[in-house]
């Protein structure tokens, strides 16, 4: 695991930013820096974090055996052993250095060319590829998003890197907060889509890859003229399409082929040359990938997990338990208000745009713990999301069923009515559980009924109630490519389409790679194997859903390993008891950012509601929490990286 930059100007020759970059990011690579910088104009920088191949030979930016290509790589390529004897077979290998995956990658290039060896690899990355031949620059990001790549132009210059922060060291850096993306942010808690938080500064979609030429990079600018010059080696859209359109009999062999598919994409992400364990909470997902880790080693699996002494936040025993069934060596750290207040500050900088997930601040946590014995830890991450394991939507499914057949005008009149009788028991909730509920209930109903497609619904209950009210005109921004194509009809479907679109690596797996890298831990996320996407969308219904219960497969997988009894229970999320911890130690830092002299300068804001939420939570009459913790992250986001409006 890495941390990659670069710049493309023939007119400008830059070691120095090149270093700032690799610095601002070198939590990323703490074990070795290289940089490559040609005469036409490309500079390629690298930080590594040591994983497979500790030697020199591992060293990058590497340059293929042919000194064509020169690779700056961020990832693992889990099946490289796999194309390296193929390389070898077909007499395509070169005298190979080391034995690093990178190496392979670029051996594979000069035999196979760029988009059938990304086809050929089963991993996570973003890489930049420099052609010395065609003077043409490549940026290429794995199936499913799980590594980040940010590119665009400062003052003029072409830049790419790891992390948005590592632009800022570009001369030429203003950053001018892209509308549209707030405004996305605001109603969902992440930035959705390819435009990041920044104007003029984009992030490469999932399973693509962009080829820019040193003239066509002179005349291209804007996302429109981009589009022309990205490809995709893989597409969702495709796998989901293909997927349905063959759908699999239900029987047991369908267990068996999950199982013995899961086991290997475990396997595959045991390889390292490094100390390794996995995140454990205790739920389906974490319990499963690490009951197929302790089946294939020889020793106990290192076990990671946190717990919080508040009720009703607290996974650490359910943890245990599994890990004790298990027999994995188990680490656990109860967490304090204090733990949390101390990483507060520097949340904008670790998570690099608004980013307003606040399970943020645990998984920060239990990856330091981690890195404390481990370099390498596996993730359950993707099981909801490929398995249908959100309550929210069977909550959206009944409701889409009760008023999605209604006209969207008299959606549009209920829902003030329910709002008023909300506003009505506000007052009896301060003193009154039941009020309180029922409040709840019905502003969110409200909210809720009133949205014009399955689509918005999504987001609204991903973003949870009020976030709408945030913005001034009160919109839900809706990006069209988020939205599912024909012939994923189900309505199940089309809401696991979207989460796995934008939801999976726009928030889970931005959250994931930047909690992990900013302690220098790696984290490989197994469920998210493509084979095991493509495998998913071959599911029938009933394969996923029984009883009104998801994650069916992946339960009837886990029962082979762990009792039911360990792991039945309802779905509790990794989240913090955020409610109290603003009303307590985080006090005085949110009412600084929610002030009128920080709220100014974020006019999409509305911020008489936002001052009305914070005195209502003060006060106990409702939990703002949510909506208060996006207002709190992008005001503390704009202040760090200096964004206008």
């Amino acid at each position: 695991m890495c941390g990659i930059a670069g710049l493309l100007d023939p007119s400008h020759h830059c070691p120095h930013t090149l270093s700032a970059m690799l610095d601002s990011i070198a939590h990323r690579g703490p074990d070795d820096e290289g940089s490559w910088i040609d005469d036409a104009g490309i500079a390629l920088g690298h930080r590594r974090l040591s994983i497979i191949d500790l030697s020199a030979a591992g060293h990058q930016p590497m340059l293929s055996a042919s000194n064509r290509f020169v690779l700056s790589f961020n990832g693992e390529i889990y099946n490289h052993a796999v194309l390296r004897t193929e390389l070898e077979r077909t007499g395509r290998a070169p005298n190979w250095r080391g034995h690093s995956d990178t190496e392979v990658l670029l051996a594979g290039f000069e035999a196979w060319g760029i988009d059938a060896t990304l086809e050929r690899c089963n991993g996570m990355f973003a890489l930049a590829l420099w052609d010395r031949q065609l003077r043409a620059l490549v940026l290429a990001r794995d199936r499913m998003g799980e590594k980040p790549l940010y590119f665009g132009w400062v003052g003029g210059t072409f830049a790419f890197a790891s992390e948005l922060k590592a632009l800022v060291h570009v001369p030429g850096w203003s950053a001018r907060m892209h509308q549209a993306s707030i405004a996305s942010f605001l109603g969902s808690g992440y930035i959705r889509g390819p435009r990041s938080a920044v104007v003029g500064i984009y992030r490469l979609p999932p399973g693509c890859v962009l080829t820019l030429t040193l003239d066509q990079m002179r005349r291209v600018h804007d996302w429109e003229q981009l589009s022309a010059h990205i490809s995709r080696f893989w597409s969702l859209r495709s796998t989901a399409i293909d997927g349905l359109g063959a759908p699999l009999t239900p029987d047991e062999s369908v267990v068996d082929t999950l199982e013995a598919l899961l086991r290997d994409a475990v396997g595959l992400r045991m390889a390292a040359d490094v100390p390794l364990g996995a995140f454990l909470s205790g739920g389906i997902d974490s319990s499963l990938v690490t009951a197929l880790m302790q089946a294939q080693s020889s020793r106990p699996v290192r076990t990671f997990s946190i717990g919080f002494d508040e009720v009703g936040y607290d996974e650490a025993p359910h943890a245990r338990a599994v890990a004790t069934h298990l027999g994995t060596e188990h680490t656990e750290l109860y967490v304090s208000p204090d733990d949390a207040l101390s990483l507060v500050p520097s949340l904008s900088k670790t998570f690099d745009e608004p980013f307003a997930d606040n399970s943020q601040i645990p998984t920060l946590l239990v990856s330091r713990l981690a890195r404390q014995h481990v370099t390498v830890a596996l993730s359950g991450d993707g099981g909801d999301e490929l398995f249908a394991g959100y309550g929210r939507y069977f909550a959206i499914l009944r409701l889409w069923q009760m008023f999605g057949p209604l006209p969207k005008v008299l959606r549009r009149n209920i829902a003030p009515a329910l709002a008023m009788m909300a506003a009505i028991l506000r007052p009896v909730a301060r003193v009154s559980a039941a009020a309180n509920s029922l409040s709840h209930r019905f502003a969110r109903l409200s909210e809720r009924i009133a949205v014009v497609d399955i689509d918005a619904l999504r987001l609204s209950f991903i973003g949870g109630t009020g976030l709408s009210r945030l913005k001034r005109d009160g919109t839900l921004q809706i990006f069209d490519h988020c939205r599912a194509p024909s012939g994923v009809d189900d309505t199940l479907r089309r809401l696991m389409y979207g989460d796995q679109l934008d939801y999976l690596p726009d928030d889970i797996l931005h959250k994931v790679d930047r909690a992990s890298m900013a302690s220098s831990l790696e984290a490989r996320v197994p469920l998210l194997d493509h084979r095991v996407v493509e495998f998913s969308w071959h599911l029938s219904n009933e394969m996923l859903v029984n009883h009104g219960q998801g994650k069916y497969l992946l339960r009837s997988v886990l029962e082979r390993y762990v009792p039911r009894a360990l792991t039945d229970r309802p779905k509790q999320g990794f989240s913090p008891p955020m409610g109290a911890w603003l009303r307590g130690p985080l006090r005085d830092w949110a009412e600084s950012l929610l002030s009128h002299a920080s709220l100014r300068e974020l006019p999409m804001l509305d911020e008489g509601f936002v001052r009305m939420l914070w005195r209502s939570h003060l006060d106990q009459s409702t939990d703002a929490s949510i909506a208060l913790w996006n207002v709190l992250m992008l005001a503390d986001w704009r202040q760090r990286f200096q964004a206008t409006s």
